[in-house]
C-alpha cells in the first residue's frame, strides 16, 4: 500500500468544480426542465391616454397555435409551439430549441374595451392595441387640499 500525501487545496478544488457544475445547467437550458414547466413569455406593456399598447414575445410560434383572450381587465395569451419530428439513422440530434406549452394572463391597469382591440403578428412578436373605455379615458380625480 502506497501512502498518499494529502493536499487540503484539492478539496477545495472539487468543490469549486461541483459548484461551477451546479451553474452549467443555469447557463445552457436542461431539457429536464424543458419538458416539463409551461413557459411565461416576456411582455412589454405601454400605458397612453388613449390605449394600452402590449408587445408579447413568442419567437418560433405560428398565429394559427395561439390563442388570445381580452376581458375588459385582462389579456390572456396561451399557445403551444409543437417538435418537429426527424428521424435520422446514423446522426445524433441535439436540440435546446423550446418546445410545449406558454402561457400568460396580464392584469391592465384600467379597463379597456375589449371589442375594439387590434392584433398585429410579425416576427415572433405579438402587438395588440386595447383602447381604454371612454370612463377611463376622460376620468378626472379631484384632490382635496387641507
Amino acid at each position: 500500500m502506497t501512502l498518499a500525501r494529502w493536499n487540503p487545496w484539492q478539496e477545495m478544488n472539487s468543490l469549486q468544480r461541483q459548484i461551477n457544475h451546479l451553474f452549467d445547467d443555469v447557463l445552457v437550458p436542461s431539457a429536464l426542465f424543458d419538458r416539463e414547466f409551461t413557459k411565461v413569455p416576456a411582455v412589454e406593456l405601454h400605458e397612453a391616454a388613449d390605449a394600452i399598447h402590449l408587445k408579447v414575445e413568442l419567437p418560433g410560434m405560428e398565429a394559427k397555435d395561439l390563442d388570445v383572450q381580452v376581458t375588459e381587465n385582462t389579456v390572456s395569451i396561451s399557445g403551444e409551439r409543437r417538435t418537429e419530428t426527424k428521424t435520422e439513422d446514423k446522426g445524433v440530434t441535439r436540440s435546446e430549441f423550446h418546445y410545449g406549452k406558454i402561457q400568460r394572463v396580464i392584469p391592465l391597469p384600467t379597463r379597456v374595451q375589449n371589442t375594439n382591440v387590434t392584433a398585429e403578428y410579425k416576427d415572433g412578436i405579438l402587438n395588440l392595441t386595447l383602447p381604454k373605455t371612454e370612463q377611463e379615458k376622460n376620468k378626472v380625480v379631484k384632490i382635496n387640499l387641507n
